[in-house]
């Protein structure tokens, strides 16, 4: 019933950003602004990064089979990191289109420009409403509403430069209000390509440390050795763990396994965690004095950094 919410608030977004488009593209060639097609092209990003999102939400929500052990939840990654390509590329035409117009700006219309964009802020702040009104957790999502939101700053700097061209002439205020807009799509951009690839290179997500979780899961009681610990997103919001705990002689493993999930989910939210537990083996812990002896590691070739608890060393 959520996701059927979400898409509903979208759909009404994407409706108000596509037709407003169409209208803003016309008037910016009937009035020559360079300012009013950079906030059309900002706003065709816009439709995409919804169409894309209202895609990705349907894909993600097939059921896991063959192959996909994870179902298709990373097809928001996906659509967030084409979302980002695509306002750099933009971006990158906007910028070129820009400086030629700074060295030899046609006229424009300042009346023009002003009416649409005024009109255009208040679309913006419509859609904006219906998409904080989804789920803004997903990066998908919230890529989207950030477009929006970055949409609705540019035609705010477009509606000053046709209040400029009309009272002073500065035909190049387009131009400069054009700039404004493109920094503001390179800004979404690189934030939506540098967390969609943190999430595609496995890293660890925001707001979780993997050396403050490995500290916690070793200093739990009965807990000798975590090492091979793994933490990363399969997608927004949905964080996996998994990791080798190694006991003390004699302790309950299975305690000891729901005792660190349990803490892992309370603590970090941390609702999926997959933990191999075993005796540490007498080559790694004296049985006697509790000791680490000098012997080879539990794992042959243990990924990342060995953390023992130092009650045992």
């Amino acid at each position: 019933m959520a996701q059927d919410a979400d898409r509903r608030w979208l759909s009404m977004a994407l409706g108000l950003i596509v037709a407003y488009m169409a209208v803003e593209v016309v008037v910016a060639f009937a009035a020559q602004s360079l300012a009013l097609l950079a906030d059309a092209a900002h706003m065709l990003s816009d439709a995409g990064a919804i169409a894309l999102a209202l895609w990705a939400m349907k894909l993600a929500a097939r059921p896991v089979r063959g192959r996909y052990t994870f179902g298709f939840k990373r097809a928001e990654i996906l659509s967030a990191q084409a979302n980002g390509l695509t306002l750099l590329l933009l971006s990158a035409w906007l910028t070129y289109e820009t400086v030629a117009r700074l060295l030899d700006p046609p006229p424009v219309a300042g009346a023009l420009v002003l009416v649409t964009a005024l009109v255009g802020v208040a679309v913006n702040i419509a859609a904006a409403w219906c998409m904080s009104k989804a789920n803004r957790s997903s990066l998908n999502v919230e890529g989207a509403f950030q477009h929006i939101l970055t949409d609705l700053y540019g035609f705010i700097a477009t509606a000053v430069s046709g209040a400029v061209v009309m009272a002073t002439g500065f035909a190049r205020a387009d131009s400069i209000a054009s700039m404004v807009v493109v920094v503001l799509m390179v800004r979404s951009g690189l934030s939506l390509v540098r967390a969609s690839g943190k999430i595609f290179l496995q890293a660890a997500p925001d707001g979780v440390d993997p050396d403050d979780v490995g500290r916690a899961m070793v200093g739990h009681d009965g807990v000798v050795e975590v090492h091979d610990l793994h933490i990363w997103e399969i997608t927004s919001d949905e964080i996996v763990l998994s990791a080798h705990v190694l006991v003390e002689t004699g302790g309950d493993c299975h305690a000891v396994r729901k005792g660190i999930q349990t803490r892992l989910r309370e603590d970090y939210g941390i609702r999926h965690a997959t933990l191999e537990v075993d005796h540490a083996p007498e080559r790694l812990v004296d049985a006697e004095t509790g000791r680490h002896s000098e012997e080879p590691q539990h794992c042959e070739e243990p990924h990342g950094e060995v953390r023992r608890n130092e009650a045992h060393a």
